[in-house]
C-alpha cells in the first residue's frame, strides 16, 4: 500500500473549529464522492486537539507549532495512482478536490508526502 500524508494548516481567516468543521462536514464527503475515480482505498482525518497537554508535549521536545489536522489516504500502488490520474474522471476529481482545499487549507504551509508504513506494533499483538 502507498500512503499520502497531508499535514494541514488552516487559512489564517479561519478558526480551528471552523476549519475542522468544514474539513469534516464538507471536504470529507467530497473525497468520498470522488474516491472511486481516484482509486482511494482508505481516507482518515486526524483532528488535532489543543490545550495545555498538547502545548506541554510540543514544548518538551522543542517542536514547531502544531498542525490543525492530518489527512491520510491510501492507494494500492504508485501505478494505481498514476492510472487514476490518467483518466478524465480522475483528473477532474483531483482538480475538484484541490479547488475545495484552497477554501480552507493554507497549502503553502501544509506539507504532504508519499510513504510506506512499517508496522512495529499491531493491534492484534495488543489484544
Amino acid at each position: 500500500m502507498l500512503k499520502l500524508s497531508f499535514c494541514l494548516r488552516r487559512l489564517p481567516s479561519l478558526s480551528r473549529e471552523a476549519f475542522q468543521k468544514y474539513w469534516f462536514e464538507t471536504h470529507a464527503p467530497l473525497v468520498r464522492k470522488h474516491a472511486a475515480a481516484l482509486r482511494i482505498q482508505r481516507y482518515v482525518q486526524t483532528h488535532t486537539l489543543v490545550g495545555e497537554a498538547a502545548d506541554s508535549l510540543r514544548a518538551s521536545r522543542g517542536g514547531p507549532p502544531g498542525y490543525d489536522g492530518v489527512a491520510e489516504l491510501w492507494w494500492k500502488s504508485e501505478d494505481d495512482v498514476a492510472a487514476a490520474l490518467a483518466t478524465a474522471a480522475g483528473a477532474e476529481a483531483g482538480r475538484i478536490l484541490l479547488e475545495d482545499e484552497r477554501k480552507f487549507i493554507d497549502l503553502a504551509s501544509s506539507p504532504l508526502f508519499w510513504a510506506r508504513e512499517r508496522e512495529i506494533i499491531s493491534l492484534e499483538e495488543r489484544d
